[in-house]
């Protein structure tokens, strides 16, 4: 886990140096475990940059801010080892640093794992960022006046000297209706998302973006089986698995967050293999009527794991809301965030890292809307579904939440199924490999047969669900009322007071269900008491 702060500018627009220390102060709490940042400022006859470095070398002139992990830093460091290039301590950072010596901005093609990266490369007096290529770490820009503010958050950016949080009101009517803000904006005024699996220079004060991969599922025609080597259902299944197995096996000494899924049951049998102790963790909620609990705790008996169990009750949950918001910059679009930041708390007690089942939906076709679009004799709508899905909501709701869940809690949260090589071997197949049938996540259940028991196979998934309605009726009844029925509220000045205090009305008094919008509402207000300049 890492953070990412700092600015490059031309000479005339030149920041004060000390202006980082407020940026970095911002986004302290996701340097748990970092020991040493190296606040770096260089200043030419052409460029000024600044930023927080997780390795500066003085004798290459470059500086490294980088968030996450590079999955394949040890295949990586032993290719530029046998090329002449020296190592120290063989860290993610230097083995990026030697990796962008040997191929310069190319080097973001031959990265794997979640990542954002900062480089400032002082004798071509240049600026790389990058995002990992599903997005699962975040990185915002500022840009205006000759000035490019870059931040692992926002609230980093809005820390900076002449940047004001105002609210972009275009995305907040976006929020309103999606529960998030999509593409490259962000629900702030000139503050947008560097796109994933994307790469920009700045040099001589200008940006340059470019896009150095795209998710396979684009091209509506599969990329043949032959350039993958299989070519029965059998070898696939293997591939994927054997794939799936090796990003697992790099997870060695992590955590796992246990729901009564396939998804992270899967991934607990392949830690089991291991042979090494293994740490799980799952989520319920007080009062609820059907649990996953029960069988969460049964797979991790059957894996041999210490396992723990988070109960949420909803008044705790409520006092959470405010300081959740504040961390993720947005509002929360699930009201299960609340006890997800719970879950994710009680296992950064025991473990650095955890992993997670996201994004294997996405990937492995495990929506049952994909079930409609799968029956059409076309072998296009299932693919365009699923590669809607890995850039819409994939890296502008679900993974941004995970970031700022597992940042402010202190655990780094990691998604084997989002290794980019399963994506595309699943995608050189032919739909029914994920979709066959009335049959979601094909592979993944056949890989399942080989793993798991049939008890732990035949649980249906409901993901974290909390009773919402209830909620809001009791003890978020008091915070939804004052924020909604405050008269500087921003809510009923956007969207009419009439049309709020209708939906109040109908909730909390007549038996309809109206949580959904009332739940984006009384975040979007919360956002803007505790989020934007007064």
């Amino acid at each position: 886990m890492g953070g990412i702060a700092g600015w490059v500018a031309v000479p005339r627009r030149a920041r004060d140096d000390a202006a980082l220390g407020g940026m970095l102060s911002a986004i302290a709490h996701r340097f748990h475990g970092q020991t040493e940042l190296h606040a770096v400022a260089q200043h030419s006859g052409r460029e000024q940059a600044v930023l927080g470095a997780t390795l500066h070398e003085g004798v290459s002139g470059i500086s490294i801010a980088l968030d996450g992990a590079i999955a394949n830093a040890a295949e990586l460091r032993a290719f530029l080892d046998r090329r002449g290039h020296a190592f120290a301590d063989g860290g993610d950072a230097e083995v990026l640093l030697r990796a962008y010596q040997h191929w310069d901005k190319e080097v973001v093609k031959q990265l794997r794992g979640a990542f954002a990266l900062a480089l400032w490369d002082a004798r071509k007096e240049r600026l790389l960022l990058a995002r990992d290529r599903f997005g699962a770490k975040p990185l915002y820009l500022h840009e205006k006046d000759g000035v490019l503010h870059f931040a692992s958050e926002p609230k980093a950016l809005l820390a900076a000297p002449g940047i004001v949080a105002r609210a972009d009101t275009e995305a907040l009517l976006e929020c309103v209706v999606r529960g998030y803000v999509a593409g490259s904006r962000t629900l702030f005024e000139g503050i947008r998302k560097l796109p994933p699996a994307c790469y920009a220079l700045w040099q001589l004060g200008r940006l340059h973006e470019s896009r150095y991969w795209t998710a396979p599922d684009s091209d509506p025609a599969p990329t043949p089986r032959s350039a993958f080597g299989h070519n029965s259902d059998g070898e696939a299944v293997e591939a994927f698995l054997a794939t799936l197995e090796e990003t697992v096996k790099g997870e060695s000494g992590a955590g796992l967050l246990l729901s009564g899924g396939l998804d992270s049951a899967v991934l607990g049998a392949l830690l089991a293999k291991q042979g090494a102790a293994i740490k799980t963790f799952s989520l319920g909620f007080e009062g609820e009527k059907a649990s996953e609990l029960p069988l969460a705790a049964q797979a991790a008996k059957h894996f041999g794991a210490e396992h723990h169990e988070v109960v949420s009750a909803p008044r705790e949950l409520a006092a959470l809301l405010a300081s959740l918001v504040r961390q993720r910059d947005a509002p929360l679009a699930r009201a299960s965030d609340l006890a997800v930041h719970a879950l994710a708390t009680e296992a950064a007690r025991s473990v650095p890292r955890a992993l997670t089942g996201e994004g294997c939906d996405e990937v492995l076709g495990g929506y049952r809307r994909y079930v409609v679009r799968s029956l059409n004799p076309a072998e296009g709508p299932l693919r365009q579904a699923l590669y809607e899905d890995q850039t819409g909501p994939l890296p502008d709701d679900l993974l941004e939440r995970a970031d700022r869940i597992g940042a402010s809690a202190g655990v780094e949260l990691r998604m084997p199924y989002l290794d980019h090589r399963i994506a595309e071997r699943v995608s050189a197949e032919p739909d029914a490999i994920r979709v066959r049938g009335l049959s979601t996540k094909w592979i993944l259940r056949r890989a399942a047969e080989r793993l798991l028991p049939p008890e732990l196979r035949k649980g249906p998934k409901r993901g974290f669900r909390p009773p919402l309605a209830e909620w809001l009726r009791g003890p978020l009844r008091e915070p939804l009322e004052s924020h909604l029925r405050a008269g500087d509220s921003l809510v009923r000045e956007r969207f009419g007071a009439a049309a709020v205090d209708r939906l109040l009305e109908e909730h909390l008094n007549s038996g309809k269900n109206r949580a959904k919008p009332l739940w984006t509402l009384l975040n979007i207000e919360i956002w803007r008491r505790t989020c934007l300049t007064p």
